[in-house]
C-alpha cells in the first residue's frame, strides 16, 4: 500500500512538472520568471505594420509565459488575424487559419496549440480593475479554462464580462491595430484579404 502511495506521489510530481514545462518552455514556473518576463516585449510584425506589446506577468504569469514560449518557437509566424471587428477588437493566433492566410478545411477560428490551460482572472489585479480598454491584449477562448494560442487586441473601450485573461497591452502601434480592424471583411468578420502576422519578435 505504501509503495502505491509513493508511486502516486511521484506520478503527480512528474505530471505537474510537465505542465510547468509545457507552458514556460524551460521547466521553471512562470512565477519564478516574473521579473524576467516584465522586461520583455513582443513585436508582431504584420502585413499592415508593427504592433509592440508589453506584458503583465504579475497579473497573468502562465499566460505571458505561454505566449512568449509559442512566439519563440515561431508558432505565430505566418498566421492571420482571422477575426476583425471595427470598434471592438482584432483576433489572431489560430494555426488552423493557415500559413499565409490559408484556411484548413473551413476550421479557421477553432484551433489551438494542442493543449489548454487555465484562466488567470483575479479581481484584485490592476488589469482586471482597468478592464477591456483600447490596447488591451487578452486571450480568446471557448469557455472557462480553455486558453491556448488565440489572442485579441482591443481597439476600443468595451465593458466586456471578465471572462478573458488580460496579459498585456499595446505599447506601440495601436494605429496599426486600428487599421487592421477596419479592413474589408466577410459576414464572419474574417478579412477578405489576409492580414498576416509575419513573425513575433520577443526582446
Amino acid at each position: 500500500m505504501k509503495a502505491i502511495i509513493i508511486w502516486s506521489v511521484l506520478i503527480l510530481i512528474v505530471a505537474t512538472g510537465y505542465v510547468a514545462f509545457s507552458i514556460t518552455g524551460d521547466g521553471q514556473s512562470a512565477t519564478e520568471n516574473n521579473k524576467n518576463m516584465s522586461n520583455l516585449t513582443a513585436t508582431l510584425e504584420t502585413s499592415e505594420g508593427n504592433i509592440t506589446v508589453e506584458f503583465y506577468p504579475a497579473d497573468a504569469p502562465n499566460t505571458v509565459a505561454n505566449f512568449i514560449n509559442l512566439a519563440q518557437k515561431g508558432f505565430y509566424d505566418g498566421l492571420a488575424f482571422h477575426r476583425v471587428i471595427p470598434g471592438f477588437m482584432i483576433q489572431g493566433g489560430d494555426p488552423l487559419c493557415g500559413k499565409n492566410g490559408g484556411d484548413d478545411e473551413g476550421l479557421c477560428g477553432t484551433g489551438g496549440p494542442g493543449y489548454n490551460f487555465g484562466d488567470e482572472i483575479d479581481a484584485n489585479t490592476p488589469s482586471y480593475k482597468n478592464g477591456y480598454k483600447k490596447g488591451v491584449l487578452a486571450m480568446a477562448n471557448s469557455g472557462v479554462n480553455t486558453n491556448g494560442s488565440q489572442f485579441f487586441i482591443m481597439v476600443n473601450n468595451v465593458p466586456l464580462a471578465h471572462n478573458y485573461t488580460i496579459f498585456g497591452r499595446v505599447a506601440e502601434g495601436q494605429d496599426v491595430a486600428d487599421k487592421i480592424s477596419l479592413v474589408s471583411r466577410d459576414k464572419g468578420d474574417r478579412p477578405l484579404s489576409p492580414v498576416i502576422i509575419k513573425r513575433v519578435v520577443i526582446k
